[in-house]
């Protein structure tokens, strides 16, 4: 865990102990200032008890409200020195001054530092006058102060670090579940587009075949030609939807498709690529891969064109693949192992989009390390 991680850990930790018991760390405070105060209420039984329960409240709601709080406590210190009785007070001045400088408004630390400075300088020159060392003492006591607002301002800036790393730890997860959205929203739009080319060209036959027969049955008198007609004339309103539809999902500057989509007679042109790119590749496949519709072809193409790309990326030098394409049982199963030892990569885009293909046709792909590399595992159903 780096430095980062520990502080959010432990101020998380710290947050949810004070959310379960918010009273603990005061109640750990309370304790030394009233042991402190144990030897004034010997000597002094009625006042040294009453200023010692006067003094706890503000312990228990400064965090709450800091600066009422410190001006108690000042009240209390006063009150202390004209009585001539000491129960701790100018500790817990100190706490709250410190409470005040991490918690409070800059206004409210100004007013609280010119209290203590007059209320200092009044116990000093006045109430209890200090005969020898008088400077001394003064910038003594001044001193201990300015290090209690120092640690509180200390304390400020820690906090807004502390929050700046959660809100840019929270900023982060946002950005990166956007980015795992768009990715599969661009994807989808690929796919679409994709489909469209297939599907389009299927319907394109369609209409061709229902066109000649239609012209066909009409040359010989036959009853069929007016059924073919309407066929024809369906499948071109069908092509001018998919037309309008792509339309949406195609970008303004895109280029329209001119050539067939890849299917997997086409893996045997990116292999050698992908070799010459300097990653050893094998390739085998079993059972009858050509009767495969169009659309799952390419969504084979496409998963082992990504799995080839990311081991590319992420295997390291010496690393070789080997990628089996199989069909039986009404599935299509797709592997692509390497022997990589790079680091492996986290779940990218390219994972969103294999996964994305898969589940078009009720599959499913699984990513991961195995013994001795990575392996890309898909399994397509067959459309019936």
């Amino acid at each position: 865990m780096n430095a980062q991680g520990w502080l959010l850990d432990r101020q998380q930790r710290m947050r949810a102990l004070d959310r379960r018991r918010p009273w603990l760390l005061d109640t750990l405070m309370a304790v030394p200032i009233v042991l402190f105060s144990i030897p004034s209420i010997v000597e002094a039984p009625v006042s040294g008890t009453i200023a010692t329960v006067a003094l706890l409240p503000p312990l228990y709601w400064r965090r709450r409200h800091p600066f009422p709080a410190f001006l108690v406590t000042a009240a209390i210190e006063l009150t202390e020195v004209l009585l001539h009785v000491s129960v701790g007070a100018g500790v817990i001045l100190l706490v709250m001054l410190f409470t005040v400088a991490s918690r409070d408004t800059w206004r409210a630390l100004g007013w609280a530092s010119g209290i203590t400075t007059t209320l200092l300088v009044a116990e000093i020159y006045l109430f209890e006058p200090v005969l020898e060392h008088r400077t001394t003492t003064l910038f003594l006591v001044l001193g201990t102060s300015a290090a209690a607002v120092a640690f509180g301002l200390v304390a400020r800036t820690r906090r807004a670090y502390l929050l700046a790393l959660e809100d840019r730890a929270a900023r982060l997860e946002v950005e990166r579940d956007q980015q795992s959205r768009l990715a599969v929203a661009d994807e989808r739009a690929r796919v679409a587009r994709e489909m469209h080319d297939i599907v389009g060209h299927h319907v394109s036959v369609i209409v061709g075949l229902s066109d000649g027969g239609a012209a066909l049955a009409a040359a010989r008198g036959e009853q069929t030609a007016e059924p073919l007609r309407l066929i024809g004339e369906t499948g071109r309103q069908a092509l001018a939807e998919l037309r309008r539809v792509l339309g949406v999902l195609r970008d303004e500057d895109a280029d329209p498709q001119l050539s067939p989509q890849p299917g997997l007679d086409d893996l045997d042109r990116l292999l050698p690529s992908v070799r010459a790119a300097g990653l050893p590749v094998t390739y085998s496949t079993s059972g009858d891969l050509h009767r495969l519709g169009r659309g799952v072809q390419l969504a084979v193409y496409r998963i082992v064109q990504e799995a080839l790309t990311n081991t590319l990326k992420h295997a390291g030098r010496g690393a070789a693949a080997e990628v089996t394409v199989a069909a039986s049982s009404g599935e299509v199963r797709v592997r692509v192992r390497d022997n990589g030892v790079g680091i492996a990569a986290p779940a990218n885009h390219g994972l969103f989009g294999m996964r994305e293909r898969a589940s078009m046709y009720g599959g499913e792909v699984s990513a991961g390390p195995i013994e001795g590399g990575w392996l890309v595992d898909a399994v397509l159903k067959e459309p019936v």
